[in-house]
């Protein structure tokens, strides 16, 4: 099992691999792979009962990424996992690619099922939970979405039925970056009070810091100790973390950085490796 060391290390690296599909692929989004690294971190390596010699695997547990567009830190994870060679990772939204830009399940098998639209995510995920239940299944079905798409009307027809059918098979985490493509979320369409939100639709909720994976860890394990509710973890993120000129910065949202613009930012993250060792000793 990995130290809580060597995730962090692990998550810094995985930074480094989005950077690099980025470039490669000259299109693509920047900010919320780069701020989802610890918790895709965090699933792959510590919490999801998955397979990676075996993707589908009956009993696995269940991903699905609500917010398609920030596949590149899925993939990154995916094949830092052993679901695909390292090559792959410079084929990202090429022809012919599994990696494409949002996931298909038409290209690759192994993620869970196609996602661009948001708020679509989340009700898919709720159907693979209530299924679940209904045939006896044990695994655990998590979904990672986004701040923004809270702004769609089906995510929360998605988060009704949840708690009507008190889904404790289901735990969401959220991307709380407070950024969209065309703002600040608080300015386009306020979120706020979110958290109440979702306890008023019967959800448990916890909030965590969203570069912390100890308690991203912790806050699963809390979620899988709740048996009457599903369980929506709030993830404060910073939009573009460990590249100074991104984060923070909602126009890095939806563009990849150019070749010199890359080159800084593999420098910044490299210079991370060993000050995460000096703090995790």
């Amino acid at each position: 099992m990995y130290t809580i060391a060597q995730l962090q290390q692990k998550s810094n690296r995985l930074r480094e691999d989005v950077i690099d599909m980025l470039v490669h692929a000259g299109s693509g989004h920047s900010a919320g792979p780069l701020d989802l690294a610890e918790i895709f971190t965090a699933l792959y390596f510590r919490i999801m009962d998955h397979d990676p010699k075996n993707p589908s695997w009956e009993d696995r547990d269940r991903l699905y990424l609500s917010c398609g567009h920030n596949a590149p830190i899925r993939y990154a994870a995916m094949i830092e996992a052993g679901y695909l060679p390292k090559s792959y990772l410079k084929t990202l939204r090429k022809l012919g690619s599994p990696l494409q830009g949002h996931p298909s399940r038409h290209d690759w098998k192994a993620v869970e099922s196609s996602s661009g639209p948001l708020g679509q995510g989340s009700s898919v995920a709720v159907g693979a939970a209530l299924s679940a239940r209904m045939d006896k299944k044990r695994h655990w079905v998590y979904c990672v979405v986004s701040d923004g798409e809270q702004n769609e009307g089906q995510t929360w027809e998605a988060a009704m039925l949840a708690g009507k059918m008190k889904l404790h098979n289901l735990i969401f985490l959220m991307d709380r970056n407070n950024i969209q493509i065309d703002g600040y979320t608080e300015n386009i369409m306020p979120l706020e009070p979110i958290a109440d939100k979702y306890r008023a639709f019967n959800w448990h909720v916890i909030e965590v810091d969203g570069h912390n994976i100890e308690a991203i860890i912790d806050a699963v394990n809390e979620a899988k100790a709740v048996y009457e509710k599903p369980t929506m973890i709030i993830c404060h993120t910073i939009p573009g973390k460990g590249v100074s000129f991104m984060e923070r910065d909602y126009l890095w949202h939806g563009k990849p950085p150019t070749k010199d613009e890359a080159k800084i930012a593999l420098r910044e993250l490299r210079s991370m490796r060993g000050k995460i060792m000096t703090e995790y000793d």
